[in-house]
């Protein structure tokens, strides 16, 4: 990062440190970027399996809140249930049974569902049931 600095001949571009500020963009640029990906690795698997099980909106798959309007529809639940998701504790046990519904639709044992519960495994489980 270049500072400004004033000299016997006028200001001059120095470098300097990059500072708080310049720390503080660059980490969150980087959650951001981070977030991303996470995102797309959830949306294209689920995005597989709306096609597969003939949904009409796969492509909700890549928008915020309207993939859970997927999901719910692959894994055949009413549509109240994706209000379910938004109340703290009874979300976790929502998104399982919603998770062994999408399992159960892509004719897997429908115990992976709760295997989204585990860290790293849940990267994995819904490319299992799209390309599995």
């Amino acid at each position: 990062m270049l500072r400004l600095v004033l000299t016997r001949n006028g200001l001059r571009f120095q470098p300097g440190e990059i500072g708080f500020m310049g720390q503080q963009l660059v980490s969150q640029s980087v959650v951001l970027m981070v977030s991303i990906a996470c995102y797309v690795i959830i949306a294209f698997p689920l995005f597989v399996m709306g096609q597969k099980t003939n949904s009409e909106h796969a492509w909700f798959a890549f928008v915020p809140i309207l993939n859970l309007v997927l999901m719910v529809e692959i894994a055949g639940k009413e549509l109240w249930w994706i209000l379910l998701m938004f109340v703290p504790c009874v979300n976790i046990v929502a998104v399982i049974v919603i998770w062994m519904g999408i399992a159960e639709a892509m004719d897997k044992p429908s115990w992976l569902g709760i295997l989204m519960l585990v860290p790293g495994i849940n990267f994995i489980i819904p490319f299992y049931l799209a390309f599995g």
